[in-house]
């Protein structure tokens, strides 16, 4: 079988991105790529210079000469819009493979701010992170969360329209809803969908960054391409590279 060929941006702490590539499975078959002068040549690294890494990067995903990208620390508006263009879509839906401390993986979706506002936003990303839940063998089931317990009805406008919006995704998408308990939904299904893409972004920053967990990046699920999302706070990329290569790969 030819060798996955997988890309990784850089555009600040090269030191870390080179340090993922270096400990990855996937070392032999990835290319950096940054601004001239960005990162010091060194033995077994391959790398494509550009003005523009963003655009490269994702130029390369398209015209074939990657079978898989990684953000890295490229920045998110950039490269998000340049992988938008190319692909033909107006957004991207994106969900986050995370684990937990006790070695738990899911999937959550929205975990961009401006994703998973609406009802079909929601069950779109509920069916499709479902199928990566199976590619991945994640547990079955979707868990559909909302902003409070079907007791706390008429608390506040918020939380009842919260829950009435989760009770009619779990119902479009064949899902359930678990009311506020992610407690009890990432010991029972593969997949949750959080409230809204604020409430996701928070869920994943609290894991991974407060919480000890682990990210292994967001990939985009409506492109023909493979793209993997990640933030540039995460301490390293090793997950993010291992999850490109599964995906590639299969």
């Amino acid at each position: 079988m030819p060798e996955v060929k997988i890309g990784i941006g850089v555009l600040e702490e090269s030191g870390k991105v080179v340090a993922s590539i270096q400990r990855s499975c996937c070392a032999s078959s990835t290319l950096l790529y940054c601004r001239p002068g960005g990162i010091p040549r060194a033995d077994g690294l391959e790398i494509r210079e550009d003005p523009n890494p963003g655009e490269a990067l994702v130029r390369d995903l398209f015209n074939g000469t990657l079978d898989a990208a990684v953000r890295g620390t490229l920045p998110s508006n950039s490269t998000l819009s340049a992988l938008k263009r190319a692909a033909g879509v107006d957004s991207l839906e994106r969900a986050a493979v995370l684990e937990t401390t006790d070695g738990i993986k899911f999937i959550l979706a929205p975990v961009g701010v401006d994703e998973g506002w609406t009802v079909q936003e929601k069950v779109s990303l509920a069916r499709k992170a479902e199928k990566l839940a199976r590619i991945l063998c994640l547990r079955e089931g979707v868990a559909i969360l909302s902003g409070g317990r079907l007791g706390d009805a008429g608390r506040h406008p918020r939380v009842d329209e919260s829950m009435a919006q989760a009770e009619l995704v779990a119902r479009l998408a064949g899902a359930r809803h678990y009311e506020i308990l992610i407690e009890e939904a990432v010991n029972e299904s593969g997949v949750i969908i959080a409230p809204d893409g604020i409430s996701g972004n928070l869920i994943f920053r609290t894991l991974t960054f407060l919480g000890k967990g682990h990210g292994h990046g967001a990939p985009a699920l409506n492109i023909d391409r493979i793209f993997v999302d990640t933030s540039r706070a995460s301490p390293d990329f090793v997950n993010a590279l291992h999850l490109a290569n599964l995906l590639a790969d299969r």
